[in-house]
């Protein structure tokens, strides 16, 4: 068992701790039972959540748009009143800068569009490529929980020792997001100012489905 602690109580505690002048704080959340997952992310579909393997993540923002605390106190205990069991786990905690701080401009790799990264990737494969692993950097941990609902599409596998995510592509069939899903995805985050970087682990070419949907990645003992 997770937790013996309803989800409403645990939101209420956690937005205590939080600071002052918090903005917007980002959330991952675990059911008790994994195949209650599903059904959590339709009742908090309202509040953005997306799926990231077996989280959901969404974010809290305290004005402006977006779920606020009150919505995320009703939902959660409406997941409570259902008898759907779940962790919630803090991410990072966004507050306003402090007054009369200017950051320096500087010109780096990161002010590169994440989308035309990932025209740069594709364009040094050999033309015969079918199946990708992909790798997504982020310039920090906190953007983790809003890159994965902005590029949920690419079922992003999330690296616990690297703000990073990895993902698979297919070009024809079989497992993976299709190259121009993978492309809007990343126009979202452009849209949304949130800078990274997209490369080529492992490629395949010219692979043929036999008795299975597609390709299947091991890596280090572990599928992804």
């Amino acid at each position: 068992m997770l937790t013996a602690v309803k989800l409403r109580d645990q939101w209420e505690a956690l937005e205590r701790r939080l600071p002052s002048e918090w903005e917007s704080v980002g959330l991952r959340l675990r059911t008790e039972q994994p195949n209650q997952l599903q059904r959590a992310a339709r009742i908090l579909g309202s509040m953005d959540a997306g799926r990231v393997g077996d989280e959901l993540v969404l974010t809290i923002r305290r004005a402006g748009g977006g779920p606020g605390p009150e919505a995320a106190r009703r939902l959660f205990g409406r997941l409570d009143d259902e008898r759907v069991w779940c962790l919630l786990e803090q991410e990072q905690v966004s507050t306003p800068p402090e007054p009369g701080f200017d950051a320096p401009v500087e010109t780096t790799d990161s002010d590169v569009p994440v989308a035309v990264t990932w025209d740069e990737a594709l364009a040094d494969l050999p033309p015969d490529w079918s199946d990708l692993l992909c790798a997504l950097e982020l310039d920090s941990t906190a953007l983790l929980p809003r890159t994965a609902l902005l590029c949920a599409p690419l079922n992003p596998t999330r690296d616990r020792d690297a703000a990073r995510f990895t993902f698979r592509c297919a070009r024809r069939k079989g497992y993976g997001v299709a190259p121009a899903m993978a492309r809007r995805c990343f126009e979202r985050l452009d849209d949304e100012e949130i800078r990274g970087r997209v490369s080529v682990l492992r490629l395949l070419a010219e692979t043929e489905n036999v008795a299975t949907q597609g390709a299947v990645w091991y890596v280090g003992g572990k599928v992804l």
